[in-house]
């Protein structure tokens, strides 16, 4: 498990995170959701280390992060950014490989090739892998960047708005592979999401922030519903039950 306690993060005189506290459960998919600027990714990156938090800690599975040296998190945690922009020339076979390092130091042994392997197999890159990353669409180098992730082969991935500039089918395509990811393989996923619908269907566990606070916390059929809406992003938001998914009318209210 992931405990947040008590996280703040303020730039000048504005709080951008306030005093957030939130356990994220294991086995899970958690998605954080809210307005722009309710501070989901500035507690996303408070939890993955990227970010100094001003006050609180964050413990995994009972180890406070700042303690823990970075190849053990890096063991335990891993995070994709929103940007994902590398300035060296990598064909998707050497990215996947970056996820090995934490065990590997740079040199793949035999076990470490099976784990690329398998995360390439599992992203349905292997007849692509020796392609470089600037010959691919924005779907096929986000898959990349999520076998990296697989490659490092840690309990707990974060991911930071994966499915920004992606169309609707490759982003559906994400969804289904880390809903996988969690029933499959028992990860724990936390991921920052825009689209509510899409929460709404893949999640388990539904974070909600406002303002910098946490204002719902729950499991997804608990915030997915118009007065839980209401307060969260100041709108009526109709609520349709198709195929056993909550689906948020939100375009027309």
């Amino acid at each position: 498990m992931i405990q947040v306690r008590e996280l703040t993060k303020a730039y000048g005189n504005k709080a951008v995170v306030e005093k957030v506290s939130v356990d994220i459960h294991p086995g899970k998919i958690t998605s954080f959701i809210g307005p722009n600027g309710a501070g989901k990714s500035t507690l996303l990156s408070m939890v993955s280390r990227l970010l100094d938090a001003d006050t609180g800690e964050v413990l995994v599975d009972n180890n406070n992060v700042k303690k823990m040296k970075s190849n053990e998190f890096s063991k335990r945690v891993s995070i994709l950014k929103q940007s994902n922009f590398m300035n060296v020339r990598l064909t998707i076979r050497e990215l996947v490989s970056f996820g090995r390092f934490p065990h590997s130091k740079g040199r793949l042994q035999a076990d470490d090739i099976q784990i690329v392997n398998q995360a390439l197999d599992y992203m349905d890159l292997m007849s692509m892998q020796h392609m470089y990353l600037e010959e691919l669409s924005g779907g096929q180098r986000q898959r990349a960047f999520i076998a990296m992730v697989i490659a490092q082969d840690t309990d707990y991935i974060l991911l930071d708005e994966p499915l920004n500039n992606l169309d609707m089918k490759h982003s559906v395509q994400i969804m289904k592979i880390l809903r996988r990811l969690v029933n499959e393989l028992g990860k724990t996923v936390v991921i920052v999401l825009h689209d509510i619908n899409f929460a709404s269907v893949y999640s388990d566990r539904i974070v909600a922030l406002k303002e910098g606070r946490v204002v719902k916390d729950g499991p997804t059929n608990d915030i997915i519903n118009s007065e839980s809406l209401r307060e969260i992003y100041d709108m009526d938001i109709p609520i349709q039950q198709m195929n056993n998914c909550r689906i948020c009318v939100y375009f027309n209210s």
